[in-house]
């Protein structure tokens, strides 16, 4: 075969090869945005929050190049078929690089806060459904979100006067009554009180109250000595579907300061005897009284002295039991006694009443 022959075969080759690989026409994406799996819905007092993951992808499997609004879309019917009139939307925003949303890929977040101030609530155990609709930029969507839903009864204002005092047992909590709201069937209130460490992210929970009992203090006896605390309260709001609870959080107080450094003493000791011993043997005093019951007692100091001379302290640690025995005593004396009591963080009570014994000649 001349070479102008082998040109024309290969080429006739070539030619079937790629008409080979020619198909019927695919048909262009209408670039439907994937709808929202993973909506959220949490309330605190009249805002609710709501977080998502933003979609990347379009309803058939591409990459999402022309992103449009997000609607916000609330009702208070039991099923939600179409967003209607949305009570916000957001500007729509392409996923930056890394974030495509295929598993194992961090995801970008979007979030809304939908303000109820003004709306009419459900009476009673009615909820507030709510999705999200995300469009292209032609202004067609996939479809409404998965649906979150939060209970739609009135949420109560915090309680005003919120205060925090330390004493020597613990901080004591108080507070003005807040406004009840009208008794509605299966809905209830609790004041819940919350103490945030300085050094701490979250707080934890610390006591529990009815609302319109503002004229009992509660004490916390949790805390711990030698620590900056915040204080803050809200009225949770609880309602009963059956036998399932749903509830959400009030706004809160004011965050209260407190700085739990111990200055009390310990109580004054009581009951002090004192009794001498000496016949046939080296003369002493032995001194008792009640036991302090203070947690965080260390222990106590016993004092002597004559009369019209100064008090001295005779124990150079602290005693730990409510007992003494004063050995240095002369014979013809007349000692007077008293007691303190000592905490763990050095504090000391006053003395206590004296008592006094005779040493005989």
């Amino acid at each position: 075969m001349n070479r102008v022959g082998r040109n024309l075969l290969l080429g006739a080759i070539a030619l079937l090869t790629g008409c080979a690989r020619i198909g019927p026409p695919l048909p262009p994406s209408l670039e439907l945005p994937k709808p929202v799996a993973d909506l959220r819905a949490v309330r605190k007092g009249d805002r609710v929050h709501l977080s998502w993951t933003v979609p990347s992808r379009t309803t058939d499997g591409e990459t999402l190049q022309h992103p449009g609004r997000v609607l916000i879309c609330r009702t208070t019917l039991a099923e939600m078929t179409a967003c209607g009139t949305p009570v916000g939307q957001l500007a729509g925003s392409v996923p930056a690089a890394g974030e495509t949303g295929k598993q194992g890929d961090s995801a970008q977040k979007a979030e809304f806060t939908d303000t109820l101030s003004g709306t009419s609530a459900v009476e009673g155990t009615g909820q507030f459904t709510y999705s999200v609709e995300v469009l292209n930029s032609y202004g067609r969507s996939g479809g409404l979100s998965n649906k979150a839903r939060v209970p739609a009864a009135a949420a109560v204002k915090p309680p005003s006067a919120f205060g925090a005092q330390l004493t020597p047992s613990g901080v004591s909590l108080t507070w003005s009554c807040a406004p009840a709201p009208s008794p509605q069937p299966g809905v209830s209130y609790q004041l819940r009180i919350h103490r945030r460490a300085s050094d701490a992210q979250s707080a934890a929970l610390v006591a529990e109250a009815d609302p319109r009992s503002c004229g009992s203090p509660v004490l916390d006896t949790t805390m711990e000595w030698e620590k900056t605390y915040f204080y803050y309260a809200e009225v949770e709001t609880i309602v009963s579907q059956g036998h399932a609870e749903l509830q959400f959080e009030g706004d809160d107080t004011q965050e209260v300061k407190v700085v739990t450094h111990d200055v009390f003493p310990p109580a004054v000791p009581s009951g002090l005897q004192a009794v001498f011993s000496g016949e046939g043997q080296s003369p002493f005093i032995d001194l008792s009284w009640k036991p302090n019951t203070d947690a965080d007692l260390a222990g106590y100091n016993i004092y002597r002295h004559e009369a019209g001379a100064p008090a001295t302290k005779l124990n150079a640690a602290p005693a730990k039991v409510a007992a003494f025995r004063d050995d240095r005593v002369q014979p013809g004396r007349t000692y007077f006694y008293s007691v303190s009591a000592l905490d763990l963080r050095g504090n000391e009570s006053g003395q206590s009443e004296e008592t006094s014994e005779q040493v005989p000649d």
